[in-house]
Parts: structure tokens; sequence; C-alpha cells
């Protein structure tokens, strides 16, 4: 089959990369000279495990094309997938201007039968309004169906998710739409839920809404636990030991953040308003959010008695391992709270550096965790890596002026840690 993906994002790219992989014709359209040409090259402008050599060898192998020309792409295309970003508004509400566009653009140059799906977030509704602009601008011949297709990848893991998902979601309103999808996704493991388009548009933002509201449940037993001399971690393990919650995003940390979470979760308390709904669940999930972010700083704070001019390490930018994503990390928040306050920052991230230095300034971008933490007075550990696991702690602490560390991912073991002279700060602990 030839199809086209519209965007090269993680969603794009990782998907369009899959499909081809299974042997389809893929296009991806882009908006941006230097990304397509370096694309060609199997150069990618993202940062997931496994994905490079897939792409090489798709764009080898003639099944992986890049273009910024629709009418390549799309006259030949049996399904289209608008994978491109829907970021908040200041109100909270999915932005959809860039959608919209690519939609208006793409109507022109559909030919024979095609299914138009909308990949990227979106509220309900809109892939109902794609398909009416699709409608008021396609030539005359041409005919096509909308589907709703969302996306479940997570980054570090978006090639095993796409692969063997734990859901295959498929809206249609058209019974033809339906099976052209089912039969581009037979080669994928995973379990089908069909359904109408509307439903599979809720079932994204429902998805993600939960994993963050667990998150910020983990974080709120944490704080209490710390109140109350519970062991937070134990609370927490105990609670996930019940088959009926599980144990999966069941960990106390410095908040969630990243590309999904924080975004989806604001456009759900929009769509819940417009529909005359106060969603205040979901406004105490971002509430706790933004107190687990501050609680980092706060035990920063008084450990140091203030950080006016201390000199305090940080490990870990990304919003979570194996990703270089820094949109809405926590470590921006805390970062800039530490530095408002007049403290003296140095950083280190395996992989996520190049794209903190676009927003997060005034600070000093180290080589790796040891100079990091030479001659400072507080570590502070923001994304679980696994380098960091097994940092030389005996190392760390002969650097460091004073012997601190904020465990702000729980990876160490107190005890261990404490062996080596350290004051250990973890959370919920």
């Amino acid at each position: 089959m030839t199809i086209t993906f519209i965007g090269h994002g993680y969603v794009g790219l990782v998907t369009a990369s899959i499909f081809a992989d299974l042997g389809n014709t893929v296009w991806v359209v882009g908006h941006t000279p230097e990304k397509i040409e370096n694309l060609k090259k199997g150069i990618i402008p993202i940062f997931e495990p496994g994905l490079e050599e897939i792409v090489k060898r798709n764009v080898r192998a003639g099944r992986l094309l890049f273009t910024m020309d629709y009418d390549k792409a799309i006259p030949e295309s049996s399904a289209i997938f608008i994978a491109v970003g829907t970021p908040p508004k200041s109100t909270g509400e999915a932005d959809l201007t860039v959608v919209y566009a690519v939609a208006e653009k793409l109507a022109n140059h559909l030919s024979g039968y095609t299914v138009v799906s909308v990949k990227s977030t979106v509220p309900v509704g809109t892939n109902k309004k794609v398909k009416k602009l699709i409608e008021d601008l396609k030539p005359e011949k041409a005919e096509f169906d909308i589907a709703s297709i969302p996306e479940f990848l997570r980054e570090g893991q978006a090639i095993s998710d796409t692969m063997h998902p734990d859901r295959i979601v498929i809206g249609t309103e058209s019974k033809k739409a339906q099976d052209l999808m089912v039969e581009l996704h037979e080669p994928i493991d995973g379990n089908y839920v069909l359904t109408n388009i509307e439903t599979a548009e809720m079932i994204k933002y429902a998805a993600n809404a939960f994993l963050a509201t667990k998150i910020s449940f983990a974080n709120a037993i944490a704080y209490l636990s710390e109140l109350t001399g519970a062991d937070g971690l134990k609370v927490l393990e105990a609670v996930g030991f019940d088959k009926r919650v599980g144990s999966a995003f069941l960990s106390p940390g410095a908040g969630y953040g990243g590309s999904c979470f924080p975004k989806d979760v604001k456009a759900l308390i929009a769509i819940a308003g417009q529909n005359g709904y106060d969603f205040e669940l979901l406004k105490s999930v971002e509430k706790i959010n933004t107190i687990a972010m501050n609680d980092i700083f706060k035990k920063a704070e008084k450990s140091l008695g203030g950080v006016k001019d201390k000199s305090i390490a940080v490990l870990g930018l990304s919003f979570k391992p194996d990703t270089d994503d820094m949109r809405d990390a926590p470590s921006v928040v805390i970062i800039n709270k530490l530095l408002e306050k007049g403290a003296k920052i140095k950083v280190f991230d395996p992989v996520a550096m190049n794209n903190a230095k676009k927003i997060i300034k005034g600070i000093e971008y180290c080589k790796d965790s040891y100079e990091t933490a030479k001659e400072s007075e507080i570590l502070i550990v923001l994304t679980e890596w696994n380098e960091f696991r097994q940092i030389d702690l005996k190392k760390v602490g002969k650097l460091m002026k004073k012997k601190i560390i904020i465990d702000a991912r729980n990876i160490y073991d107190p005890e261990k840690v404490k062996e080596f002279g350290f004051i250990y700060i973890g959370v919920g602990r």
C-alpha cells in the first residue's frame, strides 16, 4: 500500500518508518527544506533508540520517501495521516491551526479514493471539521473518508509501542475506510478497538489524563508520607500489587512533563469546560504536578539554608530517559526557580543538552556527571538515565564541596548512598 504522513516529528517519523519497514511505500511530507534533505540522507531530527537504523534501511530500499511537495505524495496514496503538532493555547485548548492548514492543502491533491486520518491528538469534533474542509476543496471526482487513529507512543519506546501496541484504535464512519485501515494495520500486534470517530478522539485524551492522574496521586501520597513518617514507596508498591490498580505510572518524583501529558490534561479540562463540565479532578492533577516540581526546589533550599550563590549540580534535563525531549520538562521549572533565587547551576544530560541550551540560559553545561559534581554543594538527579544509576558515588563525594543528594527519581538505595557519607533526600522516603 502507498500511504502518506504529513509531519515528521515523533509520531509521524516513527510510524511512517515502521509502516515502510512492513513493506509499504511511505511518503513523509514536511515543510522545512533542511530537515527534508537530512532525512533523505538518513539523518533524523529527533533522538529515539533504534529509529535511525530503520530510517536508513528503508530510505536505501526506496520505501521511505521524503518531500515538501504534496502533489508527489498525496495523489498516489490510499491513506493519509496528519501528524502535526497541536500545542496548547494560553487557554489550555489545543491549537489546531496547522491541522486545518494541512487539511486544506492536501485536499487539492486528492485522487481516486483515500482515507484521511488526523493522527495528531485533537479534541472531539476535529476530524469532522477536517472532513468539511476537504469536501469544500477537493477535486470533484476524488472520493475520501475520514478515520481517527490516535497514537499511543512513549518516547524512548516508540518503536516497540508502534509494533506491539496495547490497542489499535480505529474510529470511522464507513465500513470501507475501516476495512482499509484494518488491512494496513494487520501486521501489527495489538487489540483492535473499532468505534466511531468521536470515541476514538476521546480515547487518547482519557488515556493520557488517567496516567497523569496516577502520577499526581503517587506524588500526593509521597508528600503525605514524608509528613507522617510513612515510607511512601512501600505504600505505593503495596497499592500497585493490586491487580485493579497496577504499578505502572505509580512512582513519585519531580512531576510529569513531555509533549503529551501537560497539554492533553489542559486540553481535556478545556473540552470539558466547553461542554459545561468543570473537570475539578484534572485541575487538581495539574496543581499537584506543580507542587511536585516546587517540592524539589524547596528541598534544595532547605538543605542548603538558601540557594543564593550556592553551586548546584543537576543530572538529567529531558522529561524522561531515552529521549532528548525538553517540552514541559520538570527540569526547566526547577532550574529556573533556582536561578531566580541566585543559585549557580551546572548540568549534564546524556542526550538532551543541545535542546536544553535553546531554552535554559545562564547555566554551565558540562561534559559528564563528574565535571558537573565538581565543587558543587548539592547534587540533584532529575532524570532517571541508566548511566546515573551506577555512578561512582565515592568519586562524586570527593569532587563535591558538600555531600548532599536530592534523588528526585528515587533511583538510589538511600542506605548505600549514606555509606559514602552523603545526606540523602528522596521523594516520599
